[in-house]
């Protein structure tokens, strides 16, 4: 079977291509990446076979040969140094809370959601 590397996938639209180890480029259809394949990147690995579609070549069969490492998962905080940050910020959210059910909104909502969305971005790695 061929092998190459992901030259360009979109998840949203549902294709990509694939650079051939031979030269040759392959359209790859969202169709034909494994379920639990995870998330494919330019640059993956694949083993693929080949049929002829309306277009031109396509692969078919498709398996993950090797992952890329992630590079947020690299410079992930480590654990425990982000566990006292979310033990603060469970602090904040519940005086916030005691704020929201008083009818008011805090002055400094912005930065609360910003730290927030700093600890989930940690998390959803």
């Amino acid at each position: 079977m061929p092998t190459g590397k992901v030259k360009f996938f979109d998840k949203a639209k549902g294709f990509g291509f694939i650079a051939g180890d031979d030269g040759h480029e392959v359209f790859l259809p969202g169709s034909a990446v494994p379920a639990g394949a995870g998330e494919i990147r330019t640059g993956t690995r694949l083993e693929y076979g080949i049929a002829e579609g309306k277009r031109g070549p396509q692969a078919l069969g498709v398996r993950v040969l090797e992952k890329l490492p992630s590079v947020a998962r690299a410079k992930r905080m480590p654990a425990r140094e982000l566990a006292p940050i979310v033990q603060d910020l469970v602090s904040v959210l519940d005086n916030l809370s005691g704020q929201l059910a008083k009818g008011t909104y805090p002055e400094k909502g912005a930065t609360i959601a910003a730290a927030l969305r700093r600890v989930a971005d940690q998390l959803d790695v």
